[in-house]
């Protein structure tokens, strides 16, 4: 194979004798950049072009903000109705973060709507209720022969009775609280 060979009139040497050959001789970095050959390039942008920026995360989406509420609703429902069932005892702080963490997704993922606060203070007096409720059931379980989810399931109205007969002042004045904390929560987590 043959190298091509260059016409005869341009000269022999592709660079000039000043440079001592190096291509690059011309382009070294001047002193408003540091002796950095990247400092005119974006920081995190390897060609100079715009730096990546992650998406926004959604805000403003009622049916995400539901969807949340409610999923938030159900969890703190279960570890409420835990935590009764463990101690035997209804504990305030705890009605107070089943309403916060159900407002506090809603508003978080649904943004500043205002349904979603109302919303949250009702998904939260509901999850307050069947966390009692699941509570009376772990309770019951234990000195019955039946599981919770027999109880729970099978025999709801009378599990609704006994927690009816159990319930006072104290278990209205939690769901009030839950709903409270559910409002707040969700235009806290929206602001």
């Amino acid at each position: 194979m043959s190298q091509p060979v260059p016409p005869p009139n341009q000269p022999q040497q592709p660079y000039d004798a000043q440079s001592g050959g190096n291509p690059f001789a011309g382009q070294q970095p001047g002193p408003q950049s540091g002796g950095n050959p990247f400092a005119g390039q974006q920081p995190g942008a390897p060609f100079g072009g715009a730096p990546f920026t992650p998406p926004a995360p959604a805000r403003n989406n009622i049916g995400l903000g539901l969807v949340a509420a409610v999923v938030a609703a159900v969890v703190a429902a279960g570890i409420y109705g835990a935590i009764i069932g463990a101690t035997k005892h209804e504990i305030g702080y705890a009605a107070v973060g089943v309403g916060f963490v159900v407002g506090f997704a809603a508003g978080k993922l649904g943004g500043r709507n205002p349904v979603l606060p109302v919303v949250s203070a009702v998904l939260s007096l509901v999850a307050v209720y069947f966390g009692q409720l699941l509570g009376e059931a772990m309770i019951a379980a234990k000195e019955l022969p039946v599981t919770v989810s027999e109880l729970f399931f099978d025999h709801f109205g009378l599990l609704n009775e006994a927690w009816k007969a159990d319930s006072d002042f104290i278990s209205y004045l939690f769901f009030a609280i839950a709903a409270v904390a559910a409002f707040s929560g969700a235009k806290k987590a929206a602001g």
